[in-house]
């Protein structure tokens, strides 16, 4: 594990260091978890430019003469950033080095760029047999279809993950977030602990794979094992549960409210609550809810057309039924219970000064008393080659023996 004279962030990942090499979002997503779990994630980036993300909006914030993405924002908290060239041989030595040191690389070029610059994962273990390497790739890494480029909103389609979302079979829609990114990030990460863990017993690295189209698969849940296993087609059908009746976004006098009526104990409360009998044959499991869930909704709607939604949310709360509300992401941010999970952060940015960011989603505690131990220092994502310099002078120092 690497060593560094800077004041670091504790966590679990404390004394890893990580060469993050990815650049939008599925590898920086990844790194960026490790580096909230303590890991030194150093990021390098192309000079000039750096990630593509930093030329991603609007928005963007800041000077004129020195915009800041808002979406480069999003994922690359606690880390430094170096600018290397990999085509010239300085930039190429100063990876080198940082590769001899390193636990881990985040990588998620197309298959065989990193070949071509001199560190196939072969050569990267020939400096390193220690590293742990993650490597995300749109489609797979093999495959008759694996050097095709994997954007986000392609995978949703591909994945079939956009026939499933909409308000029909008709309307495919994209998830707001990109959620391919995302999870293949999470699953890489994911993977790569346990890589980690196995090096601990055997003291050998590997090399952890992951897509985006194998994220999105990995996610179908019951949607899956209804094609698999049930041989039905899942299509979209907008805001309510396919497989739970009532289950969704309803109605009501001057907005809507969600509810999750998940047993069938809680579907006699919810029937007592509102006037319906909940033995009525065609409603009377969850089965035979589903089959007629469109007189169900209409009941319902009818229902809750005498609320409005404030009362409405009251009345369900204290009937012991899960409800909610549709939040926009201000509202999120300003609300108390999303404040006390730590979800949003204030860190100090080299360029914009204190800026808030949507915060980590772990959080640790001592079994002893159950004293909270998570990290709540952070660190603003990183201008370009920000650290570059000390990075230098620490692989220097190292090489001296200092």
């Amino acid at each position: 594990m690497s060593t560094d004279t800077q004041t670091r962030a504790r966590g679990p990942l404390e004394g890893y260091l990580v060469v993050d090499l990815s650049r939008a979002l599925a590898g920086p997503h990844a790194s960026m978890m490790l580096a909230d779990l303590g890991a030194r994630v150093i990021k390098v980036e192309n000079p000039g430019m750096g990630d593509d993300t930093r030329g991603w909006g609007p928005p963007f914030v800041g000077p004129d003469d020195n915009l800041q993405s808002t979406y480069f924002l999003s994922c690359n908290r606690n880390k430094e950033s170096i600018a290397l060239d990999l085509k010239s041989d300085d930039g190429r030595a100063v990876l080198r080095d940082l590769l001899l040191r390193a636990d881990v690389v985040v990588e998620n070029f197309r298959p065989g760029v990193l070949d071509r610059l001199g560190f196939s994962p072969e050569a990267m273990h020939e400096l390193n047999p220690s590293l742990v390497i993650l490597s995300i790739t749109g489609f797979g890494h093999d495959g008759p279809e694996s050097s095709r480029s994997g954007y986000d909103q392609i995978l949703q389609g591909e994945a079939g993950l956009m026939s499933l979302t909409g308000s029909g079979p008709d309307d495919p829609q994209r998830v707001g977030v990109p959620i391919a990114d995302l999870l293949s990030g999470m699953y890489g990460a994911f993977g790569l602990l346990a890589a980690l863990l196995q090096r601990e017993r055997t003291g050998e690295g590997q090399i952890v794979r992951t897509s985006l189209l194998a994220a999105l698969v990995g996610v179908h849940a019951f949607q899956g094992t209804r094609a698999t296993v049930a041989g039905e087609v899942p299509e979209a059908q907008g805001n309510h549960h396919p497989s739970i009746a009532p289950y969704g976004l309803f109605a009501c006098r001057d907005g809507s409210v969600q509810i999750s009526i998940g047993s069938e104990k809680l579907w006699a409360t919810f029937a007592a609550e509102f006037g319906f009998d909940p033995a009525r044959a065609e409603w009377a499991t969850n089965a035979h809810r589903v089959r007629n869930r469109e007189s169900l909704k209409a009941a319902i709607t009818d229902a809750f057309a005498h609320f409005d939604a404030a009362p409405l949310l009251h009345k369900l709360g204290q009937a012991g039924i899960p409800a909610g509300k549709v939040r926009s992401l201000d509202e999120v941010y300003q609300w108390d219970q999303a404040l006390s999970q730590g979800l949003l952060i204030d860190v100090e940015h080299d360029v914009l000064g204190k800026i808030s960011l949507p915060g980590p989603p772990l959080r640790f505690f001592s079994p002893a008393d159950t004293a909270e131990t998570t990290n709540t220092t952070h660190s603003a994502p990183p201008v370009l080659n920000q650290h570059g310099s000390e990075i230098r002078d620490w692989l220097n120092r190292a090489v001296e023996g200092i």
